[in-house]
């Protein structure tokens, strides 16, 4: 049994390509890719399947972010009460999210779909942290955003794989076909989830008891992330974020098939998105190692407002070119940045927790944004309703900038 005093030698040594990452990547696909992003991509099966408006199964999207909101202040309150569990917390809320996939499979009304997507959002809130946190403390510093880009394209690679099932689960010739794409996706997430914990294990790291340090960084998060001199701006920019980029990935494919795309192309279209945000978790990892400020994040989110804002044209080519940009550019890029700079910026016994709570303001963003674009449909019609995100991500890049403009004035007074 490893002693404590090589787990701690063990901790922070290893390079961004090791079995830890590489299965913390496998698990965002699920975690991402699969149990979030998936639902915008089977919106019109499930439509046909069990009926409802636009705007009806888009409350079902916010359900699910009130969910992961709820999950996300939670976990700071778990961690403080079992301080050193967060191994333990992890396997369960891993596990669980694969059997709420494989259960939402076998939803026929709103209802139980709606109970399985506020659990789905719960229990992703609880893995999306635990994951990175637990995969995040094995790696050199230096090497953190790598990292932090390696596990989150897994999510692009859980898109990439849901949107070339687009001809068997949204075609209207295959009425069920979500369900079993749902549950084959749940039995992979309790499989990665097996050989994350696995990888953990036999590394000798975060399976002893810990001390107070993650009560006493859940106590600190907060005054870390609400002064308006240290992370504020990255939390609102983040906040905005999450409200412009859930309305474009709720309703884009919804957009799409109602423009006369077949569903087979319309899938092709996500599954671009997932492709190219493959190089991006990469590029933007290495960027943000190299130039770890706002400034990084804002050039993603700014080019990524250019990308949204392809909708306003009409034009499918220059709507299918911004998903591109938008994949290539933006989609991934804000929550490994935020999550690398947050690593760099605040302390070790704090992250988790500090994470967490970013995360929920990110969550809340989420939970508004279905509200705020199912209304613009309503009113106004899909292709607004998607082009309406481009408001929130200039919002969201603007103020990433002021976080970069202010991380340099602190450098320069310290």
């Amino acid at each position: 049994m490893t002693s404590a005093t090589e787990e701690t030698a063990d901790k922070g040594t290893r390079s961004a390509f090791n079995p830890i990452t590489l299965w913390a990547s496998l698990l965002f696909a699920v975690i991402l890719g699969f149990s979030r992003l998936s639902y915008g991509m089977f919106l019109p099966g499930i439509q046909r399947s069990i009926g409802g408006s636009y705007s009806q199964l888009g409350m079902l999207g916010t359900v699910n972010f009130v969910g992961y909101l709820a999950g996300t202040l939670c976990l700071p309150l778990l961690m403080a009460r079992l301080p050193g569990r967060k191994l333990a917390i992890n396997r369960w809320a891993c596990l669980l999210l694969g059997a709420a996939l494989i259960g939402s499979a076998s939803s026929d009304r709103f209802l139980p779909l709606g109970l399985w997507r506020l659990a789905i959002g719960a229990l992703s809130a609880l893995a999306t942290v635990l994951v990175l946190s637990l995969a995040l403390d094995t790696v050199r510093p230096e090497e953190r955003g790598t990292a932090s880009g390696l596990i989150w394209l897994g999510g692009c690679a859980g898109i990439l794989v849901t949107g070339l099932s687009a001809g068997f689960t949204i075609d209207p010739s295959r009425l069920q076909g979500w369900r079993f794409a749902w549950a084959l996706m749940g039995l992979f997430g309790i499989a990665a989830a097996c050989g994350f914990e696995l990888a953990v294990r036999k590394a000798g790291i975060a399976t002893s008891p810990a001390s107070g340090a993650d009560a006493q960084g859940s106590r600190e998060a907060l005054r870390l992330l609400l002064h308006p001199q240290k992370q504020l701006l990255l939390v609102a920019s983040y906040f905005f974020f999450g409200w412009g980029y859930i309305i474009y990935f709720t309703y884009l494919i919804p957009y799409l098939t109602s423009a006369g795309v077949p569903s087979l192309y319309a899938g092709l279209v996500w599954s671009g998105i997932g492709f190219a945000g493959l190089f991006k978790g990469w590029i933007g990892g290495k960027a943000i190692d190299r130039w770890p400020s706002g400034h990084t994040l804002s050039a993603g989110l700014a080019l990524g407002t250019i990308g949204v804002s392809g909708a306003i044209a009409g034009e499918m080519w220059v709507t299918v070119l911004g998903a591109a940009l938008v994949g290539l550019v933006s989609f991934i890029t804000p929550p490994l940045m935020t999550t690398a700079l947050l690593r760099r910026q605040v302390p070790p016994q704090a992250y988790a927790a500090c994470l967490s709570l970013a995360t929920a303001f990110f969550a809340a963003g989420q939970i508004i944004g279905p509200v705020v674009g199912g209304a613009a449909v309503e009113r106004f019609g899909l292709q607004a309703g998607v082009a309406s995100s481009a408001i929130f991500l200039a919002i969201a890049a603007a103020l990433a900038a002021w976080y970069g403009r202010q991380q340099r004035r602190n450098r320069a007074e310290a």
